[in-house]
């Protein structure tokens, strides 16, 4: 099992993530590419003392970049989790 601190990168804060926050008691996060969906409600669970509902998560592949020269780079892969939160449970984060 990974350490708590290697799974969780980071809270995403966009407007579709703010409407799943408000509506569906969902908090979004970026997460370690090779954690799995159990790791990552131990971390949340763990670091923000609540109690999980669910999972889902969503891998994205990194973009294609090109700056003035010929050879193209790439931004790097990543993967982002959908956290339910259990029915009273809320976490505030802005």
């Amino acid at each position: 099992m990974k350490d708590i601190y290697q799974v969780i990168d980071s809270v995403l804060l966009t407007e579709k993530a703010t409407i799943l926050n408000e509506t569906n008691n969902e908090v979004v996060f970026k997460v370690n590419r090779n954690a799995n969906k159990l790791e990552i409600k131990r971390a949340i669970e763990k670091l923000f003392g609540k109690k999980v509902d669910s999972v889902r998560t969503c891998n994205y592949s990194g973009k294609a970049k090109r700056q003035r020269r010929s050879d193209a780079g790439r931004t790097a892969h990543w993967k982002k989790a959908i956290v339910r939160l259990k029915e009273g449970e809320s976490l505030d984060i802005a």
